[in-house]
């Protein structure tokens, strides 16, 4: 090699030993120490001299991108078909509206599973009183503790997405539709009620009802796959009991008929719809598969495949055959079954 190129500051740097270059770099370290930089981490090292810079590129090194730095989320848990559409859901929407990237990382793609996006989204709505850290670590604890919760909720999103023709996207619904929300702080504080956390439930139940505008007793039982359309001003009492793929409208009240104690409430069976306005007083049974129509103030028990009309209620058309007609309370139908005519 000439005695030119071995001159280079750069070779000579290069050619130096292991141990002497390892000396030299310690010594200017104790001789001049350098204040931390104050660049961002994703930038280059701005203490990097020119010797250095030149060495990585001698090896063939180079720096990482943005694209291998930026956050990348972590994958949906095997087999949870709902979380993982919910992902991919998301990123559409991220991509379609840059605006709410962010918004949607924070909410969902930031998170493992649907429990920590839900009690992550729960707790920012409704923890201003307590703080959202405190709330989410509480919902956190009961959806981790209680899968049939986890269950409860991803039918009641696939219940939105399939009854309710604005309902688009199971990520919206978690994102946006306030009955899906009300109903899952209601599973949770439900849960908290019946492990004798009574002030948490309350606290909830009374968080929910400012938020919302939807009042659910903590002691109330709700079933899974339940819609609450748009939710706005539904009451919903203590020993109420809601069956299974029920949908429920807004401003509907399952309430008691005076001051009495005990079990006052009203039972939805399995499959019910109740329309809009509709006021069901008292513990009446309202049989599976029937439906109310709205405006309607129920005081006595509806028959099983029936429908209900009017103040006061009373049963119109025939029964529905089980085996040639949907629940309504799936199918969404307010106007079949019946004879009535205005």
């Amino acid at each position: 090699m000439s005695a030119s190129l071995l001159s280079s500051p750069i070779l000579r740097e290069v050619h130096r030993s292991p141990a002497t270059h390892l000396r030299s770099i310690m010594a200017t370290c104790v001789d001049n120490p350098q204040p931390k930089p104050t660049m961002n981490h994703l930038c280059m090292n701005p203490t990097r001299s020119k010797i250095e810079e030149s060495l990585y590129r001698y090896v063939g090194l180079s720096r990482p991108g943005l694209q291998d730095l930026v956050f990348s989320p972590p994958a949906s848990p095997s087999g949870d078909e709902t979380w993982g559409k919910i992902r991919e859901e998301a990123r559409e929407d991220a991509e379609m509206e840059p605006v709410l990237r962010k918004y949607y990382e924070d909410s969902i793609l930031s998170h493992g599973s649907l429990e920590s996006a839900l009690a992550r989204h729960l707790a920012a709505k409704l923890g201003s009183e307590i703080g959202s850290d405190v709330m989410e670590k509480v919902f956190k604890e009961v959806l981790e503790s209680a899968p049939e919760v986890g269950r409860a909720v991803r039918a009641d999103l696939k219940a939105a997405r399939d009854r309710d023709p604005a309902c688009t996207s199971m990520a919206r619904c978690l994102l946006y539709y306030k009955g899906f929300q009300a109903c899952q702080a209601h599973r949770i504080a439900h849960r908290l009620w019946m492990k004798g956390r009574v002030a948490m439930a309350l606290f909830i139940q009374s968080r929910v009802s400012e938020v919302f505008a939807v009042d659910i007793h903590p002691a109330a039982r709700i079933g899974e796959g339940v819609l609450l359309d748009h939710a706005t001003g539904v009451v919903i009492g203590e020993t109420a009991v809601v069956g299974e793929n029920v949908s429920i409208l807004h401003n509907v009240t399952l309430g008691g008929t005076g001051k009495v104690g005990g079990d006052r409430h009203p039972k939805i069976g399995d499959g019910v719809l109740v329309g809009a306005g509709t006021q069901i007083l008292g513990n009446v049974r309202i049989g599976d598969g029937a439906k109310i129509g709205a405006g309607s103030v129920v005081l006595k028990e509806v028959p099983e495949r029936a429908t209900a009309v009017g103040n006061p209620a009373r049963v119109v058309g025939g029964k529905a055959k089980k085996d040639k007609e949907e629940m309504p309370g799936i199918s969404m139908d307010h106007s079949s079954w019946s004879d009535y005519v205005i």
